[in-house]
């Protein structure tokens, strides 16, 4: 005897494929979730520096920045000498009641230490300058690392007001940083401030 065949009604039908439509609908919004943040955190991994990355950029920055220190320093003295040394000068007239050679002497020297303090100056702001303009494409990223870096230092830095002759503040700036070994070293040298700021030791 044959088995009666199964009927569904017309509105039984229509909730299962209802059913079958939500199913589906939701294994592509699952699917679209996943494939969403994937894409964002591979972009935000591109927007990203990573932070060994970074500081070998910053200690690249720091090598422009002395590079031409040194060349702005030796212009500086050089053309304080070549200013004072070039003037005529009378030995039988004393200036300001000074001998010609002794004033003439000290103001080279004065111009000299001048120069040389300018040329220190100046030497770092040409540098970073110079540098910046071989970073463009990257500056953004390396700005967004840089106060990130600025925020980590400020958090970790030690009090400079508990310093003595014994124990000097250690790099508080964190100028020195140019690698993640160097970081975890400044981490070290700031923790090590602390304590022998907070338990000196016994003065003989």
């Amino acid at each position: 005897m044959a088995s009666p065949s199964l009927r569904l009604s017309p509105s039984a039908l229509h909730c299962v494929s209802r059913r079958s439509v939500l199913a589906v609908n939701s294994r592509r919004n699952v699917l679209f979730s996943i494939r969403l943040k994937s894409t964002t955190a591979s972009q935000g991994s591109r927007n990203t520096l990573p932070w060994s990355e970074y500081l070998a950029i910053r200690r690249g920055k720091r090598k422009w920045e002395m590079a031409l220190t040194i060349p702005c320093v030796l212009a500086g003295l050089a053309g304080g000498a070549a200013y004072f040394g070039s003037m005529e000068l009378d030995a039988t007239k004393p200036i300001m009641g000074i001998d010609p050679l002794l004033f003439f002497g000290g103001a080279t020297l004065g111009c000299m230490g001048m120069y040389l303090w300018a040329g220190y100056l100046v030497g770092p702001i040409l540098g970073s300058n110079l540098w910046r303009v071989t970073h463009r494409r990257t500056m953004a990223l390396i700005e967004e690392r840089d106060r990130e870096f600025h925020r980590h230092i400020v958090k970790n830095r030690v009090d400079p007001r508990a310093q003595s002759a014994t124990n000097p503040v250690p790099d508080f700036y964190g100028e020195k940083i140019g690698s993640l070994h160097q970081y975890r070293q400044w981490l070290r040298d700031q923790a090590r401030y602390k304590r022998k700021a907070q338990w000196p030791e016994d003065q003989p």
